[in-house]
């Protein structure tokens, strides 16, 4: 990157996203002269659908994205943006990969607040490894080199799979290409002063925010100066528009275990348990091995057994950036010491009270507890970065 940057990437995830939250940042940057591109991660295939006369169009999600694809036309029409671009297009792909579609996850209202639809398709964004969209993401990044990378912030403004890992991509994309992450907040009537808030008054364009918004018809009506979602209260349109300078220090560096969709989820903890299950087995089978060395006796079986249920613990952390695989995988390792360690009239079988059963029994526990308390692993995907 050795040219200047100049611009702003917007990354959001469906069409009419970039309207409603940040459309009036846009088109106050577009008059002043500043380069912008709006990014879309997909054509928003499972929204719902509001006006009557459009209804066909819900449930058909190549019919519904060629509509709204249409409608994010003509908004960015309106707002004056000239490059808008959709993740996985030819110009907005890792260079070398061909150019694929990334389907919108859907959204249900699950135990834990909003998840995927159950019925996840494997071209959808969510069920899409992590790594490749970052790297999507990133060649956009490279290929515009902008002042600022902005998007929503880290629970996707209400939390929409889709927003969050819009998020998650952008904001790792950038800090490796090292361009200034913002996340969009949103401003409440009460709140207090912030002075690490970026407002832009946005009352100069507001018309044209306003029009814009009418643009996108199938998802939200415009009523006079308020506007409504196909399933909420009518909510004033912005007139000042907020952002916040994200700071990575202490923060979460992709999208959490619990933001996966449902059947992953499911699929990831099931085995877990039973990856815990079978460790702990051949652990208490094994830990007694010994080999005779100069007539001494070498504990490999125990070694051995410990390094593997580690292993196990320990690499289900950093895969999944969250500790309900690992936890499942430590109640299967814990349980199966309990069962097999039960003592007969002659005592334990498979684990004697000798050094070897006691570093067995107690030293799963410790290294389970070491392994779920510890505050924050960084993920393998996370580590490698946008390029890789």
């Amino acid at each position: 990157m050795t040219r200047d940057r100049r611009g702003v990437l917007f990354v959001h995830a469906h069409p009419d996203d970039e309207t409603i939250s940040t459309g009036g940042t846009i088109a106050t940057l577009v008059d002043a002269g500043v380069a912008v591109t709006v990014l879309n991660c997909t054509r928003g295939e499972r929204g719902e659908v509001i006006p009557p006369e459009l209804e066909s169009l819900e449930g058909d999600g190549p019919a519904l994205g060629d509509h709204r694809t249409r409608e994010l036309a003509e908004a960015m029409r309106v707002l004056g943006v000239t490059d808008q671009r959709f993740l996985g297009d030819e110009n907005a792909r890792r260079p070398g990969l061909a150019p694929r579609h990334y389907l919108d996850s859907g959204m249900v209202w699950g135990e834990l607040g909003p998840e995927p639809v159950p019925d996840q398709h494997a071209e959808s964004l969510c069920a899409a490894p992590f790594d490749e969209v970052v790297e999507d993401v990133a060649a956009v990044v490279a290929a515009v080199l902008p002042h600022a990378v902005v998007s929503y912030d880290a629970q996707g403004g209400y939390g929409h799979p889709d927003h969050i890992r819009a998020h998650h991509a952008a904001r790792v994309a950038a800090e490796h290409l090292g361009v200034p992450f913002y996340t969009i907040e949103e401003l409440a009537a009460d709140a207090p002063a912030d002075d690490a808030l970026h407002l832009v008054d946005v009352g100069a364009v507001l018309e044209r925010k306003t029009e814009a918004m009418r643009a996108h018809r199938t998802q939200l009506t415009v009523h006079g100066d308020t506007f409504s979602l196909s399933s909420g209260p009518r909510r004033p349109i912005a007139s000042v528009e907020a952002f916040r300078r994200w700071e990575s220090a202490g923060q979460p560096e992709e999208p959490s275990f619990g933001s996966a969709p449902l059947g992953s989820r499911v699929f990831a903890s099931v085995l877990a348990l039973v990856l815990g299950l079978a460790v702990g087995a051949l652990g208490t089978v094994t830990h007694q091995v010994e080999v005779a060395l100069v007539a001494v006796a070498i504990p490999v079986g125990v070694a051995l057994a410990l390094a593997v249920a580690g292993c196990l613990l320990l690499g289900l952390r950093l895969v999944f950036g969250s500790r309900t695989p690992a936890l499942l995988a430590s109640a299967g390792l814990v349980v199966t010491l309990i069962v097999l360690g039960q003592a007969g009239p002659g005592g334990s079988v498979l684990i004697p009270a000798n050094i070897a059963g006691y570093v067995w029994t107690y030293g799963v526990p410790l290294f389970a507890a070491v392994v779920l308390a510890w505050p924050r692993l960084r993920t393998l995907s996370g580590s490698r970065g946008a390029g890789g």
